[in-house]
């Protein structure tokens, strides 16, 4: 149970990074970059503090960033 309440936090944490990318649209990619570096540890750390363990916590990370990234590209086929 603990593994699935660690991938939705993640996923909220997923939906975030995507209102702060769409909210600075104009920055260069070199603060996206950043930005997704920071938004990536946080996630981390969340999954850490509820599972601790540290191969289990990347796998969730893992499965919850592939999950967000197909999800985000269904979405932008769906609207174009």
């Amino acid at each position: 149970m603990k593994y699935y309440v660690a991938f939705l936090f993640q996923l909220m944490v997923w939906s975030v990074f995507t209102l702060a990318s769409w909210l600075s649209k104009g920055d260069r990619m070199v603060f996206k970059v950043i930005t997704f570096i920071v938004f990536f540890y946080l996630a981390f750390l969340l999954a850490k503090s509820i599972i601790k363990s540290f191969r289990r916590t990347m796998i969730i990370t893992a499965s919850s960033l592939s999950a967000y990234g197909v999800l985000q590209i269904v979405l932008d086929e769906m609207v174009k």
